[in-house]
């Protein structure tokens, strides 16, 4: 989208989605007047992870594993008021399970992982007009997340490449670039160039710990976003607490940036670590938060590309391996921790840690603790990975006063926000935030990236896995729409400015 064409609260910005067409006539939408008009339910626990919708033919596509079955559950979003099925494509001939879509130019594809986990995955192109299958692609171990380049030039599947249950076989995390122009040739690449920079990239704060696992096989990318012009792309790796960059062009990972650390021992970031206090009670504790990306969404401001990530939080919990711990069942250095009472359940000592970080002297007690998530949204700059803002506790903040915080997840991950998505809404940048664990969306003016503003929050349904913006310009009623899906009810909620 060139500069001449954006509102002029938004002169340079550049928006990942790159939207080609003059928005000006949208430009009374107020992102504030955001409200449910419609609710369906598709399925049960399992249904209703992702969604992508399809302006050419006004359908929505639907990621559902529920129910032993496997498929993409197709919507006529004709009338968004009034979502109806109207079909699905059948995904378990293709491999063990559908974990995303993306649509493009009258195209669905679909990132599925192999019967074997640990085995490559695929992806899977359809057309969107009659369900049928225009190329299979094969990809890394366990594509997790796909998405089209904003040119549509080329597809990109993160392949998370998690180990079995008995950490015996752990595939390499990759990133597949699949040239659609090139009859979807493929090039999957991973970051075995980086092993000699392993030692420096743990001291800045990279998790690598997986047993016996190399850097390659370690990183597991989750999600992937894109800049405007589809040449740089960015992908979180959640359990390594680290954002990488990645060259489209020349296929190669350029950057590997480890997120650090959020102190929850000061008052703007204060938590509430406990589901046995009986409240929710935010306050100040010794213990440090990992960012650890879900979602990941880009926008560009006079050449900076902004990095927006969801700082969900997870945990690696196989048979074979387990790095969590309450606090209370840990050894804890008494110099480092004076207060033995901070053990009790009501304190710190229903808090899920990791048991892999924190020694800081090599005996067998810990110095620091370090708990999943961060409880927050950030903002990131993508060029050195620098911190530009976090939301700090505000998001908890907003979810207690209206009454969605769940306390029984305090001792987790709290509201553990999991999706994030940009769009332009009249003449602001609105950031739109999923919060599995309150089940809301809370709404930001992310115009001006390091000082984001509170709009509202949005009530979902249970669990919030996926968030989809619809534009007015691509809208059926010409009026923005948001579209979130919700995995553990199998329910999609779906928003419009009013």
């Amino acid at each position: 989208m060139a500069r001449k064409l954006l509102l002029p609260a938004l002169a340079s910005l550049l928006l990942s989605s790159c939207f080609k067409n003059d928005y000006h006539e949208f430009a009374h939408e107020d992102a504030s007047a955001f409200s449910e008009i419609a609710s369906i339910k598709v399925g049960g626990e399992g249904a209703a992870e992702i969604t992508a919708y399809d302006p050419s033919t006004k359908k929505l596509f639907v990621v559902t594993n529920s129910g032993g079955a496997t498929k993409i559950d197709v919507l006529d979003f004709s009338t968004p008021s009034l979502p109806s099925p109207i079909g699905f494509i059948d995904i378990s001939s293709f491999g063990g399970g559908v974990n995303s879509v993306a649509v493009n130019d009258g195209h669905v594809a679909a990132a599925v992982e192999g019967f074997q986990k640990t085995d490559n995955g695929k992806v899977v192109v359809f057309k969107t007009s009659d369900y049928s299958v225009v190329k299979q692609i094969t990809v890394g171990a366990l594509p997790d997340m796909i998405t089209y380049s904003p040119d549509g030039k080329f597809i990109l599947t993160a392949n998370e490449g998690e180990p079995n249950d008995l950490y015996t076989i752990d595939p390499l995390g990759t990133v597949s670039i699949i040239s659609v122009k090139d009859d979807y040739a493929a090039s999957t690449i991973d970051f075995s160039s980086f092993e000699p920079q392993l030692a420096s990239l743990k001291a800045k704060g990279l998790r690598v710990f997986g047993p016996g696992a190399s850097l390659a096989q370690d990183l597991e990318p989750e999600y992937i976003t894109i800049d405007h012009n589809s040449k740089q792309a960015w992908v979180s790796l959640q359990e390594n607490n680290a954002i990488a960059r990645i060259d489209i062009r020349a296929r190669k990972i350029t950057a590997i940036f480890p997120l650090g650390f959020k102190n929850y021992n000061i008052d703007a970031t204060a938590i509430d670590p406990s589901d046995r206090d009986n409240t929710i009670a935010l306050a100040k504790w010794p213990a440090y938060g990992m960012y650890q990306p879900d979602a990941i969404a880009v926008f560009e401001d006079r050449g900076i590309p902004y990095l927006f990530t969801a700082n969900e939080g997870d945990a690696r919990e196989y048979k074979g391996f387990s790095e969590m711990g309450r606090v209370k069942d840990l050894k804890l250095d008494p110099a480092a921790f004076p207060d033995a009472s901070i053990k009790q359940d009501a304190k710190l000592g229903r808090l899920n840690v990791t048991k892999t970080m924190g020694n800081k002297d090599g005996d067998d007690e810990l110095e620091e603790l370090y708990s999943l998530g961060a409880r927050s949204f950030s903002v990131w700059n993508g060029w050195n990975g620098q911190l530009v803002f976090d939301s700090r506790n505000e998001l908890e903040k907003k979810c207690i006063e209206a009454s969605y915080y769940d306390d029984g997840r305090s001792d987790d991950k709290g509201v553990e926000p999991e999706g994030i998505v940009l769009g332009v809404v009249g003449k602001k940048l609105i950031a739109f935030v999923g919060m599995e664990r309150a089940d809301a969306v809370a709404l930001y003016d992310v115009s001006k990236p390091a000082s984001p503003a509170f709009i509202k929050l949005l009530k979902s349904g249970d669990a919030p896995e996926g968030l989809t913006f619809i534009h007015a310009k691509e809208s059926p009623i010409k009026k923005s729409l948001l579209v979130v899906s919700s995995e553990n009810d199998g329910v999609i909620k779906v928003y419009s400015v009013n």
